[in-house]
């Protein structure tokens, strides 16, 4: 059973002040509450770099540029970062952004009562930029803060800040809900933030959004800004999404999402009057993966996806966030609609299948892919990847220094499409057409939305 509590909050009626003493009431005994679970987080990473003792010197700069960067023997240096985390657990389970530890050697973390205990990670999860911490040493049993139900937010709702900015130490900012499932490109593979208007600067990244009640309903993540301060625009990774990976850390299972095994596009008012919709809040399916959950649910190309969970689904964003939040196991209530009619269906909630094997393979002798690393594209390797995980073929996920694959140009990520006419759809296609050898070679890969052709001398 799980151990993480997101407990739904009955609201109180929400008033406006009527006196001057309750506008003069202060928010100080909720924060004495939940600082106290709020720690800095310092992290030291020791890197090598090649620098040489003339690498200041205008002389040699006028002559070597900025190669005079590669002379000398490695040094190592030692780089620094900060940045805040949340208690979940008494017995020292930490919740922070996977950005704040990410390649850190050392991890301290500084609690509210200036002890300095050693983390090591339990789970970092790249994709959600969350990361699990277990602190060292720990005595006796630590304030926490309990997870609230973040779905029960609206916009207007008070929150709280509390982070450490700009290493300044522990600071509190109030705020409100600015809006909810709020895009932040960039920050994280589910975009699905709650914005607030809470000031949250460098340095508060993976510290703590509360509620009036005290409970934690987001980290925080990110800001938008152009100056590197806050400009009133800030972001937190909502409570459910962090409940899901502190239950994958805290039972030693690696993150695996539930796999939806279709594709769908946002509703334009034209396509909801074209589908005789009210309004244009869903998710369209047009591709359907043979086999996959959605396919076995019923779902078919045209329904429109509208409620998950009894969770309203306003388009594609939401629908992915709203899956990553379940575990796999068990079953998800789907409602659609299919040519005017509301229908609900059961989908399983399974991960993403291996299928093809992804058979990661070196090629090798003398033809110009040999030092490309390639691999069957399957759903669980396009997760892995972040990419489109209906698409399928060979992809190169790797060149080796000084290959010929290298020098013609070839990259991770390049999609392998045709060689000398032949249509590639399998590594063991591939090693037969280049195994087979040929006096010209004729290769056509498809790199991001561009497709190009080279034509090579044997």
């Amino acid at each position: 059973m799980a151990l993480i509590v997101v407990t739904p909050v009955i609201a109180a009626e929400k008033r406006l002040p009527k006196s001057q003493r309750e506008i003069q009431l202060s928010y100080a005994p909720l924060v004495k509450r939940a600082a106290p679970a709020v720690v800095n987080i310092y992290t030291k990473r020791v890197v090598q770099s090649r620098r040489s003792p003339f690498f200041n010197d205008p002389f040699f700069k006028q002559f070597f540029g900025d190669n005079v960067f590669r002379f000398g023997a490695p040094r190592k240096r030692v780089e620094n970062s900060l940045g805040s985390g949340v208690i979940v657990r008494p017995e020292g389970i930490v919740i922070t952004n996977h950005h704040v530890i990410k390649k850190a050697d050392q991890i301290r973390v500084v609690l509210s009562d200036r002890r300095e205990l050693e983390a090591k990670v339990i789970l970092a999860d790249e994709k959600t930029d969350l990361a699990v911490l277990r602190l060292q040493d720990v005595e006796g049993s630590l304030p926490f803060l309990k997870l609230r139900d973040s779905d029960d937010l609206e916009v207007g709702d008070l929150v709280l800040a509390i982070g450490n900015p700009f290493g300044v130490g522990q600071t509190v900012t109030g705020g409100i809900v600015s809006a909810l499932a709020r895009a932040a490109g960039g920050v994280s593979d589910f975009s699905f933030f709650i914005q607030t208007d809470a000031a949250i600067n460098p340095g508060n990244s993976g510290g703590a959004l509360i509620t009036m009640d005290g409970r934690l309903v987001g980290v925080n993540t990110a800001i938008y800004s152009r100056s590197g301060g806050s400009q009133g625009i800030g972001f937190a990774i909502p409570a459910n999404m962090v409940a899901r990976i502190i239950d994958n850390a805290v039972h030693g299972a690696k993150v695996v999402r539930p796999w939806f095994g279709a594709a769908g596009q946002a509703l334009t008012p034209d396509l909801m009057s074209s589908l005789g919709l009210k309004r244009p809040s869903g998710v369209l399916i047009n591709e359907i993966y043979e086999g996959g959950p959605a396919a076995r649910a019923g779902i078919k190309s045209g329904d429109v996806i509208t409620n998950i969970n009894k969770r309203d689904v306003a388009g594609p964003r939401e629908l992915r966030f709203r899956i990553a939040t379940l575990k796999v196991g068990g079953k998800a209530k789907l409602k659609l609609v299919r040519r005017g009619k509301t229908k609900t269906v059961s989908m399983p909630l399974e991960a993403a299948p291996e299928e093809p094997p992804r058979n990661v393979s070196t090629l090798q002798g003398q033809q110009p892919l040999s030092g490309a690393t390639v691999a069957n594209m399957s759903p669980a390797l396009a997760e892995e990847l972040s990419l489109d995980p209906m698409r399928r073929g060979v992809i190169i996920v790797g060149t080796a220094r000084r290959s010929p694959a290298r020098r013609i140009g070839l990259q991770p990520g390049d999609w392998i499409l045709e060689i000398n006419g032949a249509k590639v759809d399998l590594v063991r296609t591939l090693k037969g057409i280049v195994d087979a050898g040929a006096s010209q070679w004729r290769i056509t890969v498809q790199r991001k939305d561009r497709v190009f052709t080279a034509v090579i001398e044997g």
